[in-house]
Formats: structure tokens, sequence, C-alpha cells
């Protein structure tokens, strides 16, 4: 099938260069972090690699599809993202205590991830059908605060309080996006904010002593604080330059926990130093940068609330986890996009990546 030369004219070709450095950074973190890992069958590393083609393969995709496509759609995939999240409550996979995955042959996935593409696509279909030029009012935000609800409720059941936190955050950045009265802000912020403790009772005890020890880290080095102690000595010990790759101590002689999954940016510090680390992170801030230019220059309301949604996950999942591993937010299991080990989190991320392409490449299309 011929691709329109207007088309191919706004390909965003290095930003899409910019994804494909970052999968293949994430592929060589984790021939470091998990080198020295046992586990059954093929090496970590060698199971993103797969991933990761699975990955650009979706990208190129999304990105060859016209996004309108989707908005009918939106509201099917939507109701399907719940009944899996429902089913992965009862028939799932718990390999670490959390019932979060669902077999697939010898394949394995994680639904929640697969639901943020559908609650982005639900709700940038509604407030672009909804649209109020005046901004909207609580009343006009009844719908959107239960798309957004039901998910991270059974995302948080599971339990996984990092991914219904993501959630949470991406529905409300995208709410702000879409204009709401000023008045009705403040409101949903302040009931937001009353409805913070309740979170306390639905946290399991591991996750209430990682919060606890986040405002008292020398309380329980060896318990709720070890993961977040040995983080922060892995990145203080990269210094300025890093230790060099595969030299990482912290890391080869597995002082570092869950190393390849949400420390996996520990792993890279202590290797790299500040300078690698600064240019990761360069590299993240400029898909946001340019995910919020494509966003401004969409071609219509749909388009233009999908892009912040996709900005939304990058932009809180890279600061959620960062902080994390840096000791400035408690620990909540938020993993890296592109460099944390995971399949699910990888497609998602991709498939994301792959609609920001498409809404660039179409944005001049009439």
């Amino acid at each position: 099938m011929l691709i329109d030369r207007r088309l191919a004219q706004n390909i965003q070709f290095f930003m899409a260069g910019v994804i494909l450095l970052l999968i293949s950074l994430g592929i060589l973190n984790l021939y470091s972090a998990a080198l020295n890992v046992k586990v059954p069958g093929m090496p970590i590393y060698m199971k993103q690699v797969i991933w990761a083609v699975a990955g650009i393969a979706c990208m190129t995709i999304f990105a060859l599809l016209d996004y309108r496509l989707l908005q009918r759609a939106s509201y099917p995939l939507y109701i399907l993202s719940l009944i899996l999240l429902a089913i992965t409550l009862v028939f799932g996979k718990a390999p670490t205590g959390a019932i979060r995955w669902i077999n697939v042959g010898v394949f394995s996935f994680q639904p929640s991830e697969l639901a943020k593409i559908a609650i982005i696509l639900a709700l940038a279909r509604y407030f672009d059908i909804h649209w109020r030029p005046e901004g909207f009012g609580l009343k006009d935000l009844l719908v959107p605060l239960v798309l957004v609800a039901m998910p991270a409720a059974l995302i948080i059941k599971q339990p996984d309080l990092g991914t219904a936190i993501v959630v949470l955050l991406m529905g409300f950045s995208m709410i702000i996006v879409a204009r709401i009265k000023p008045r009705d802000f403040i409101v949903l912020l302040a009931g937001a904010c009353a409805l913070l403790p309740l979170f306390w009772f639905t946290m399991k005890g591991y996750q209430k002593r990682r919060l606890l020890s986040f405002f008292n880290p020398t309380a329980d080095t060896l318990g709720g604080g070890y993961h977040q102690l040995q983080s922060k000595i892995a990145v203080g010990s990269g210094r300025f330059w890093g230790k060099g790759f595969l030299k990482g101590t912290q890391t080869q002689l597995h002082f570092l926990p869950e190393q390849h999954t949400d420390f996996a940016f520990s792993v890279w510090a202590e290797e790299w130093g500040f300078i690698g680390s600064a240019i990761l992170l360069g590299l993240f801030a400029y898909l946001v940068l340019t995910g919020l230019e494509i966003s401004s220059h969409a071609r219509d309301r749909f388009g233009m609330l999908v892009a912040v949604g996709v900005v939304a996950v990058l932009f809180w999942q890279v600061m959620i986890n960062v902080g994390m591993v840096t000791g400035m937010l408690p620990v909540v299991g938020v993993p890296l996009p592109f460099i944390s080990y995971g399949g699910s989190s990888l497609l998602t991320v991709c498939m994301g990546m792959g609609l920001l392409l498409s809404i660039g490449m179409r944005r001049h299309m009439f």
C-alpha cells in the first residue's frame, strides 16, 4: 500500500530515532542488570529484544493507521479493558503476590498496561463529543471521572498502586487540558485531596511499610526502606561519570532489588553517572516536548486530547520512577518507559508513540 506523499513529508523521523535509541539503551541496561540473574529459558534481555521487535511493529502499525479510525472503537476497547481487568482478578497470574498478569500460551501480559491506551481513547472521545467552549463543570465531568475511576479501582484491587496512580494522574491531566471551570477545578482538587487518606485503607502491608519508610528512611533499613536505601546508594555511587558498563557493584553484587524492573534507572545511574542520567532524562524530555508540540498542532480535538493523554502517561511514569529510585517519592512500583523490563509496558508505550506519530503525520491533512 502506497503512503500519501503528504504523510511522508510529516513523519517525525528524529522522534522515531529517539524512540529506537531509548529501546536500545533499555536492552543494553537490562543486559547489565540481569547479567548474573538466573532465570528459566532465555535471558531476560533476549526476552526484551523480542518484546522490542513486537513493540516497534505495533508503533509502525499505529503510526500508519489513521488515528481517527480508533475514535469509534474507543468505547468498545474501553469495555474490553474493563473485562480483562476483571478477568485478571479471577484468573490472573501472581508470580510476585500481585494478580496482574494473564497467561496466553507461553506469554503473559498485563491488562492494566494496555488499559491506559483504552482509557485515553475513551476520555478523548467523550471530551470531543461533549465539548464545552466555556469549560466543563463538575456535572459535566461525572462521566469522565467514572471512566477513570472504574479501571483505577480494579487496578488497585490487584494490587498495583503505582499503575493506578499513573491512570488517575493521566485522567486528571486530560481533564485540565479539556478545560474545567476555575471554581469547579478548586472543588475537584479539594475533593481529590480529601479522598487521599482512603488510599491508606486500600494498601497492603508492604505498601504501608514503604510509605512510612519514605518519611523515616532509617526506621526500617532492612525492611520497607531497603529498596530505596540501596537504590540511593547505587545512584550516588555513580557520581559524575559513572563506574562504567558492567562495573556497577550494587548491581552486579545484587544489593539492588528489582534492578531489572522498577529500579532499572538505578543501574543506569550507577554505571553511567550524572552525565548518562542527564542524557537519558534529556531524551525523555525531548519526547514529552515533541508530544506537546504535536498536540498543539493536531488537526482535531480528538487527536489533541489523545496526544495529551499519551504524553501524560510518559511524563508521570518518568517523574514517579525517577523520584522513587532517588528517594524523592515513595516506592510505588512504576516502571521506567523503554528502560524497565516488561513486555506489556513496552508494547503500551510503543503504541502510544505510534499514536503520536500518526497525529503528527496527519496534522496538515484536510
